[in-house]
């Protein structure tokens, strides 16, 4: 079978952080599948700098980098080779939503009659969830046309029940197939018995991910307590971070790979308090790196409480600084390693990539599908 992803940026674009990994992780997975072959169709686009640029790295499976000449992934290279790349497919799977490859692809996959499947990645459950979400009028435009424009049979894939139910808020009558994303679990490290003192955030950089909420919090925890933060996001708001820094407060930017288990392995406790999550990667990995996790429910970790190894609290009725503090005093090497286990039994890479072999079949049988409209 042969398998067409879209997407406006791909590895390493690592700039927009989770979403990036979790659709290398797809295409990774299915590219090593006897059955499948694999080709990706993206930009250049490494960050909202038009200057920010990725360098192609070798990939298992071809991928073509069209040139990004505006905005976040205005590419005209990626329209003049869209058409022969979807009539090339048995299946397309496009990723993102409020960006410039989105419309074209619906289209051109409903023209040439091919099933779709459709990641969002989150944005239309932030759009619903998020009263801060911007340009939300040109958002609902934007949706009313993505429904004007597609197959009757897409498939939008979601990562958890919550995305499912707040993406066919946003769009209506459309069917739904629940993936959560993979994350692989590295071998155990060794963590020194030492007073839990050590908070991590990891991630985009954003108003939404509540960074100003856990920097409040920081004023009103012990002097002992750090907080290391990872990630970029826009320079203004950057900056803002920047600004409220100081000693138990170290902001790093960005962390490739190696950065990022250096991170986990310093950490107490992984702390997100996020607005809105469709799923939230770095949750994943800092529970499979043994981590604890305190978030919020607005993601949907909510099992994290009841299998032991964390939080999910109600910001509105919890005291966030309260709150680390109250984990902090916990056995938090068992908790991680409750946390691990989870991720081992039930967000295996192997897992995930057999559920998305399964989709693509499924939509590629006849009696499964329905004629476009």
């Amino acid at each position: 079978m042969k398998l067409l992803h879209v997407t406006p940026s791909y590895y390493p674009a690592t700039y927009w952080g989770g979403p990036i990994w979790s659709t290398k992780a797809i295409c990774d997975g299915i590219a090593q599948h006897p059955d499948f072959a694999v080709r990706v169709l993206t930009t250049d686009a490494a960050g909202p700098a038009l200057r920010a640029r990725v360098t192609a790295q070798p990939q298992p499976y071809p991928v073509h980098y069209a040139r990004r000449v505006a905005g976040h992934a205005i590419a005209p290279g990626l329209l003049a080779g869209l058409a022969r790349a979807v009539a090339w497919a048995d299946v397309v799977h496009l990723t993102g939503t409020y960006s410039f490859p989105t419309l074209p692809t619906l289209a051109c996959a409903r023209a040439l009659r091919k099933p779709l499947v459709w990641s969002p990645r989150g944005a239309l459950q932030a759009t619903q969830d998020w009263p801060d979400a911007p340009r939300r009028k040109q958002k609902q435009k934007f949706e009313k046309l993505a429904q004007m424009l597609r197959a009757r049979d897409v498939v939008l894939h979601v990562t958890s029940d919550a995305e499912a139910r707040q993406s066919v808020t946003r769009l209506g009558n459309i069917r739904t197939a629940l993936i959560p994303n993979a994350v692989p679990v590295p071998p155990q490290t060794h963590r020194p018995n030492q007073p839990a003192t050590r908070l991590l955030f990891l991630g985009r950089l954003h108003p939404k991910k509540g960074l100003d909420l856990l920097l409040d919090a920081m004023t009103r925890l012990p002097q002992a307590v750090t907080l290391d933060i990872y990630g970029t996001g826009e320079a203004a708001y950057v900056a803002r971070i920047r600004a409220a820094c100081g000693a138990r407060i170290r902001l790093h930017g960005h962390a490739d790979a190696a950065a990022k288990a250096r991170a986990f392995a310093s950490a107490d406790l992984f702390v997100l308090p996020s607005h809105s999550e469709n799923f939230g990667i770095a949750v994943a990995e800092a529970l499979a790196h043994g981590v604890p996790v305190l978030t919020t429910s607005q993601t949907p970790w909510q099992r994290l409480d009841a299998l032991g190894c964390g939080a999910c609290v109600d910001l509105d009725r919890t005291d966030l600084a309260q709150e680390i503090a109250r984990l902090l005093a916990q056995d938090l090497f068992a908790m991680g390693a409750r946390g691990r286990a989870w991720m081992q039994r039930e967000f295996a890479p192997s897992v995930m990539v057999d559920r998305f072999a399964q989709l693509y079949l499924d939509c590629t049988r006849p009696l499964a599908r329905q004629v476009p409209a």
